[in-house]
């Protein structure tokens, strides 16, 4: 504890608490994107996303896969290698999601559909130790 997972479904809901009788606080729309696992209470975690907010939801929408999304300001660049002066291959806007590979002195394999290359680690969120 804590440990990444992401989300399992195109719609997932967390909750201010474990149980379906409490309250919805956030409704996400995105299948893949990370959280952190902060805490187990039965079939239920309590997450943290990416912009801090924390809540609960239920475990069978979560999956261990690991996936990453792009942070920070500016185009972040997919490259053919883990370092700067590798071939570019695409540039990423911030808030898109991947599925991901190893990590290496701070650059991350990233996939984006048919789409793979490195990322630095910096640019990820979900990337590295939880």
């Amino acid at each position: 504890m804590p440990y990444w997972a992401s989300m399992r479904a195109d719609e997932v809901n967390m909750r201010v608490g474990p149980s379906e009788s409490y309250p919805v606080e956030w409704v996400y729309h995105r299948a893949n994107l990370p959280v952190k696992v902060v805490r187990l209470y039965q079939g239920w975690r309590r997450v943290r996303d990416q912009d801090g907010a924390e809540g609960w939801i239920v475990a069978r929408l979560l999956s261990p896969e690991r996936s990453a999304v792009v942070v920070g300001k500016g185009l972040a660049a997919m490259r053919a290698e883990g370092n700067a002066g590798a071939a570019l291959r695409w540039n990423l806007e911030p808030g898109v999601v991947g599925k991901l590979g190893d990590c290496d002195a701070g650059w991350c394999e990233l996939s984006v559909g048919p789409r793979k290359g490195w990322v630095e680690q910096k640019r990820l969120w979900g990337a590295g130790d939880p």
